[in-house]
């Protein structure tokens, strides 16, 4: 798993999680809708931690900076 994902892209899937995650804990959101974002929420999460996204793949996006090594 080579990471795809950039610094901006991790944070806004963080802020994201945050949101939900306040949305659920005020009562904002329940039922279905809660389990559906709470899913989302949890697959944003993993992602950003792990910096690697599997559906930016079939497509070939990287959000990630090519690195510059000098050589």
């Amino acid at each position: 798993m080579k990471p795809n994902m950039g610094t901006a892209d991790k944070i806004i899937r963080l802020v994201v999680v945050a949101i939900i995650a306040i949305l659920y804990f005020t009562g904002q959101i329940t039922g279905v809708a809660a389990i559906i974002l709470g899913i989302v929420a949890v697959a944003f999460l993993v992602t950003s931690l792990i910096g690697w996204c599997p559906s930016y793949v079939p497509f070939g996006i990287s959000t990630k900076k090519a690195d510059k090594t000098v050589r």
